[in-house]
């Protein structure tokens, strides 16, 4: 499977390693009344789906980058790849 890496350009899938589900980098507060609650959620729970799914990627035999992969469960195929960074300051405006 070829990454296209938003700043390198396509990388063999070998030189990332998988993390998860993209919706980690939105942590729950610590100081929220139910935060433990929520950190066992955040730690343990997770959607398994089949189709269009964000995961998060770390280029780990390369710039060391971490990316959100919008990648088909199904297929594979690849739709969309953002770096980490524009994505969680993304979400965070939108909070």
């Amino acid at each position: 499977m070829i990454i296209e890496h938003p700043l390198l350009g396509p990388r063999d899938m070998a030189e990332f390693v998988y993390l998860g589900d993209a919706a980690l980098i939105n942590r729950p507060d610590w100081q929220d009344p139910d935060a433990a609650n929520k950190y066992y959620e955040y730690q343990y729970l997770r959607d398994n789906p089949a189709g269009l799914h964000r995961e998060l990627w770390y280029h780990e035999q390369g710039d060391r980058s971490w990316l959100v992969v919008t990648r088909d469960t199904l297929t594979h195929e690849i739709t969309n790849v953002e770096l980490a960074r524009d994505v969680a300051v993304e979400e965070g405006r939108s909070r």
